[in-house]
């Protein structure tokens, strides 16, 4: 798995300066490092002291706190603090990069300020130490050249210059800044570059008029409805299949090593330190894969989209699900769905793509029929068939047409006129995660834990990742929708 080449996202630039400037996002590209041991002692050292600059803010706060003073949560006043302080007080770490730092906490605090003002007395302020934390660095406080960095460092020590693991994608002149972060033990470069929204030619751009419904799922990441009864089907089976297999293997290692745990209040022992560290690195690598795959997902979407030529995608936001307990399995599968990181790639991948999005209601979309309107029971598979009408269809794709005639800040009624897809794209996310090659089958599984016989091998799939299934069209036998 190529670890740097795994993931981006977006972010839309809210003000531009000049109005007929073509319009831009933030992109942001995260590149693996390769450092000498020096360098990485200097890299850590660099989000310890960040970390350490959170703490003197917290510790601050504190004090003020205990005399009844307001909080210093200000930009500008952490600033001043910071520049009272006086150079060489936090190591190597620069003003600039102790500055994103004062920036992230006051950020945090001002959005659980607003939260708790609206009425979420949920949100909590930023009361919780880091042992290392991201810094950033602007244009031009650092400089690129090629596969190398030079990361800037405080008055008077040496410059630190790293090495890329490959040549970042964009425009040295688009770059914006970088930042420092550490996952899973390992250090990373986020580039952030800024790209202008792609430009079609004329009669090519996306339509506004053409309107396409997005259903979130977790067999299905993705499942669309788009006009002229087209259909995209995106299965997630490898993903779910991934953290199905991964939560397993991190209960075998527990009960493995159960036996050697230090007791609470005694000091690890070495091998302890590298279990743990082994630990993290595959919860780093499972982080890893599960990004890059829902990614894969959402670029299929959009590009589907541009070929449709899709100007708006009504989305159905299902995190009111989130809210509901349904017992510590089912829960933690809803934590695993990640639906707001699903909706956020997809919204990002379509801004660049010069594509709306619009989240709706999607309340009762997988649960009404579109031919009778009334509610379905829940069925088992992926088909719903509805008792009353004898209607049929793919339960997510009837769930996209419905949420594709929605619009926002509606109600949840679903009018008689849903285009229900008849010619329906197969395309499969993940196809670099273990057990979805040629195989079939999980390699970190052991072969003596295949019962039976396994059947002959299926053919290489295509290098793009698309399904090897030809391309389907559904021929329903049933009346159409709004026909009584």
């Amino acid at each position: 798995m190529k670890v740097s080449e795994g993931w981006c996202w977006l972010r839309f630039v809210p003000r531009r300066r000049d109005p007929a400037a073509p319009r831009v996002v933030h992109r942001t590209a995260r590149v693996g490092l390769r450092l000498t041991p020096g360098q990485r002692r200097r890299c850590f050292g660099l989000l310890r002291s960040a970390g350490d600059v959170w703490a003197c803010v917290l510790e601050v706060n504190a004090w003020r706190r205990r005399r009844h003073d307001a909080p210093l949560v200000g930009y500008q006043q952490l600033c001043g603090e910071l520049a009272a302080s006086g150079p060489g007080t936090f190591a190597d770490l620069d003003s600039v990069g102790a500055r994103s730092v004062l920036r992230r906490f006051s950020d945090a605090w001002f959005a659980a300020a607003k939260r708790r003002s609206a009425g979420d007395l949920s949100a909590r302020f930023p009361r919780r130490r880091r042992a290392l934390l991201p810094v950033r660095w602007y244009h031009g406080t650092f400089t690129l050249d090629g596969h190398r960095v030079r990361i800037p460092t405080a008055r008077g020590t040496s410059p630190l210059w790293i090495r890329l693991a490959r040549e970042v994608s964009y425009p040295v002149e688009q770059v914006r800044s970088v930042t420092l972060r550490c996952e899973g033990g390992r250090l990373f470069l986020d580039v952030t570059a800024e790209v202008p929204v792609a430009v079609y030619p004329p009669g090519e751009e996306p339509d506004p008029g053409r309107v396409a419904g997005v259903d979130l799922g977790i067999i299905h990441p993705y499942a669309v409805a788009g006009p002229g009864g087209e259909g995209l089907l995106v299965s997630g089976r490898a993903i779910r299949a991934e953290h199905r297999m991964h939560l397993a293997d991190t209960k075998s290692r527990h009960r493995a090593v159960s036996r050697r745990a230090p007791k609470p209040g005694q000091k690890g022992s070495r091998r302890w330190r590298q279990y743990r560290r082994r630990a993290r690195l595959v919860q780093g690598r499972h982080r890893r894969r599960v990004r890059q795959a829902q990614h894969e997902a959402a670029r299929t979407v959009v590009s589907w989209a541009v070929r449709q030529r899709v100007g708006v995608l009504h989305v159905g936001d299902p995190r009111g699900v989130l809210d509901l307990p349904a017992g510590r399995r089912h829960n933690l599968r809803l934590r695993q769905w990640q639906i707001g990181r699903l909706i956020q790639v997809l919204t990002d991948k379509a801004t660049l793509a010069g594509i709306t999005v619009r989240l709706v209601d999607e309340r009762g979309t997988s649960s009404t029929c579109p031919a009778c309107h009334r509610r379905v029971p829940k069925p088992r598979g992926r088909t719903l068939s509805c008792p009353h009408c004898a209607f049929s269809g793919h339960r997510d794709l009837v769930a996209a047409a419905s949420i594709a005639t929605r619009v926002p800040g509606g109600g949840s009624t679903t009018p008689a006129a849903v285009v229900l897809p008849e010619v329906v794209t197969h395309r499969r996310a993940g196809r670099h995660l273990p057990g979805a090659g040629r195989s079939r089958r999980d390699p970190r599984r052991p072969p003596r834990a295949a019962r039976g016989s396994v059947g002959p091998r299926r053919p290489a799939p295509p290098p793009g990742g698309e399904s090897l299934a030809h391309t389907a069209r559904i021929h329903d036998t049933h009346r159409k929708p709004g026909e009584r």
